[in-house]
């Protein structure tokens, strides 16, 4: 993968100076990047998988299942146990996962001013996550950043065949939004989507919130951050 290219400085208005971005396009995840959403939806699938059958703790559910599409928790539940997850299954997480949003969710802290800032210097951004459409927006809506990104630059794992690890995802948003894949930046939180980005042929900021940095180093993250406000020096 070619390296991003350098950042320029150039005499702005009044005597001050702006910078470009050394990136067209920044490509977020939404599940713990945008919205706090991954300690409520953990807790619920631990606690559901427990009441199936297969105790799982709040921990090994982040560890196994964080940045994941839920087809991996079915993949992974039946290659472990031999034993397939109900039909009902998804439906009835979702409505529970749903339910939690509408009471409980909150953006990540300094988000928004990390979108309100890309907008103001006139950079790209788009969200590409594992959550299906309808968790995305319902998300977005209910914290309040549904107002940055337009429905065109909403991606979600049902567009495409695989989901993270596998690269489909971030190569679909950046086709949608006409940007080569060597001139986008993502941001993460979980080694898969890492995984994900690297595989695309991106770079990748891994969000240290939830995630031990040494497992989003592992996955070779491009650079590392553990608050919001760390994230426009990086991506200049």
């Amino acid at each position: 993968m070619s390296g991003p290219q350098p950042f320029f400085v150039f005499p702005g208005t009044a005597g001050g100076y702006s910078f470009r971005m050394r990136y067209e396009l920044v490509i977020f995840d939404n599940d713990g990047v945008l919205v706090d959403s991954e300690p409520l939806a953990n807790r619920i699938l631990a606690g559901y998988l427990t009441e199936l059958g297969h105790p799982t703790t709040y921990e090994e559910s982040v560890h196994d299942f964080m940045g994941s599409a839920l087809h991996r928790v079915h993949d992974v539940v039946l290659r472990r146990t031999g034993r397939h997850l109900p039909a009902e299954f998804d439906d009835v997480y979702h409505a529970r996962v749903f339910a939690a949003f509408e009471r409980e969710l909150t953006a990540v802290a300094g988000i928004a001013e990390v979108l309100e800032k890309l907008s103001a210097d006139g950079v790209r951004f788009c969200v590409a996550s594992s959550g299906s459409h309808r968790r995305i927006r319902l998300a977005l809506r209910m914290t309040g950043l549904d107002r940055f990104f337009p429905e065109q630059h909403i991606f979600s794992a049902e567009d495409v065949g695989r989901g993270k690890p596998a690269p489909d995802l971030f190569l679909h948003a950046a086709a949608a939004m006409e940007v080569a894949p060597g001139r986008c930046a993502v941001v993460e939180d979980s080694p898969l989507g890492v995984r994900a980005a690297v595989a695309a042929g991106m770079d990748v900021y891994g969000f240290t919130a939830m995630t031990p940095a040494e497992r989003l180093t592992d996955a070779a993250a491009t650079a590392l951050f553990a608050a919001h406000p760390e994230l426009p020096a990086l991506l200049h």
